[in-house]
């Protein structure tokens, strides 16, 4: 009776005249969690084990002025597109708890279906990510206090694809972190604050440090290029609905303040590493930050331990979206502890993993993997939809001056993707060059 009730409660249909398609009622929790739960999501995502390659794959390639500026003007950028995606949370009279449910609600079927297909692969992707961040740091673990190399990357990426699809199985639903956010938020703290003392400790005993772009005229355009698409990945929430449908209401005020939280307090840690870091290795700092430091053995494991299981935790906010998918398509009913939804989240979501473990395996270059997401979905989903959809959604609503604002974004990130895209491209074809499958890099 409780299920029947929170179902009824779920459930979302789309008004044919909007487009013929019925949203599925969700299998997920919604209208659970506090804004301060939420903030701590969207915090866990920004400061995950991803900031431990910003010095690398930011500031090398932009170097100070090009790094500071364009971190600082991200983090403007992005709070502005996601407080767009926010407000339209209730559009319409509806909660569009899924980004495509919104996308489908303004400009029709086919609409829903790209969205979705370009969320699936965003979200695939930083996963597969997460899953080479949390090999590596494994792998750092290991070659700490034994280099015989009998235990390569691939090894380690194929060990964390078991320790996330355990994690998977175990965690029903976003709302269910609960005490897990806490963990991850204590974990970050050990990695972030490891790598900053040791890279100041560093810095100050080598004071020659190169600061210039390396490589060719050519190079520095794509690899500035690139590095555009790394300053958005950064700030990636092409999942916001997903997020935003778990908080209580009112939800755009909560929502709101989740973001001003993430974007002011939330985004402290990752300045920090990423601008001390660059500033301890200049050009020369690692894509991974915590293989640059020197210090005490025990403190790097501990660090890169931290790294490799908030890896685990902040996989599985980005992977939410297709577990619910998976969840409400099934139709599963009842206690997550159930014997049917065991098994069906152990071959469900276990396949997911498998299948991003292996891939992550084949071409473990993280920041090819960065690039490529930053270019093709995150740009697209974060910033060019953004605008765009809240152009359409409050056409009546907007001056002429603001529907040139909303139209000068959308022409301006839809032209960033494309040559981001070309980047990035360029930058998997240089690396297959000069790394094999199954690397062990």
């Amino acid at each position: 009776m409780v299920m029947d009730t929170i179902e009824a409660r779920n459930r979302k249909v789309v008004s044919k005249e909007q487009f013929d398609l019925e949203i599925p009622q969700t299998a997920h929790q919604i209208s659970s969690d506090s804004w301060f739960q939420v903030a701590f999501v969207l915090t866990t995502g920004i400061n995950s084990a991803y900031v431990l390659g910003y010095s690398g794959t930011v500031m090398v390639p932009l170097g100070w002025i090009g790094g500071v500026v364009g971190l600082i003007l991200a983090t403007g950028i992005s709070l502005y597109a996601n407080s767009l995606i926010a407000k339209l949370h209730e559009f319409g009279g509806k909660r569009h708890i899924r980004y495509r449910d919104l996308a489908g609600f303004i400009y029709g079927r086919k609409m829903y279906g790209v969205t979705w297909g370009l969320q699936y692969v965003n979200l695939f992707m930083i996963n597969c990510g997460y899953i080479i961040l949390a090999g590596s740091a494994l792998k750092a673990v290991y070659v700490l206090f034994r280099d015989d190399s009998l235990l390569k990357l691939p090894h380690c990426i194929a060990i964390a694809g078991v320790v996330c699809a355990i994690f998977a199985i175990g965690i029903p639903h976003l709302s269910a972190l609960g005490i897990w956010l806490g963990v991850s938020t204590i974990l970050s703290l050990i990695y972030i604050v490891v790598a900053i003392v040791l890279s100041v400790k560093d810095g100050v005993n080598k004071p020659e440090r190169d600061y210039n772009i390396q490589g060719s005229s050519i190079d520095k355009i794509f690899t500035i290029t690139g590095a555009a698409a790394n300053l958005v990945f950064a700030f990636n929430t092409g999942m916001l609905p997903e997020i935003q449908a778990t908080v209580k209401q009112p939800v755009v005020k909560n929502m709101m303040k989740a973001l001003y939280f993430q974007f002011t307090a939330g985004v402290l840690p990752m300045y920090a590493v990423t601008f001390i870091g660059y500033w301890a290795y200049g050009s020369s700092t690692s894509t991974y930050l915590l293989n640059s430091v020197s210090g005490p053995l025990w403190v790097k494991a501990l660090a890169n331990i931290s790294a490799f299981l908030q890896s685990v935790i902040s996989l599985h906010i980005f992977a939410s979206p297709s577990y619910e998918y998976m969840d409400t398509k099934y139709g599963i009913k009842g206690s997550p502890l159930a014997l049917k939804n065991l098994l069906f989240r152990t071959v469900a979501r276990g396949s997911y993993i498998a299948v991003s473990t292996l891939l992550s395996a084949l071409l473990p270059f993280l920041g090819d993997f960065m690039s490529l997401t930053g270019a093709i979905s995150t740009f697209p989903l974060t910033f060019i939809l953004a605008n765009h959809m809240y152009a359409v959604a409050m056409n009546d609503k907007l001056s002429p001056m603001q529907k040139l604002w909303h139209w000068l974004n959308v022409c301006f990130f839809g032209l960033m993707s494309l040559a981001a895209a070309i980047a990035a491209v360029r930058l998997i074809t240089v690396d297959s060059k000069n790394f094999h499958v199954f690397a062990d890099v």
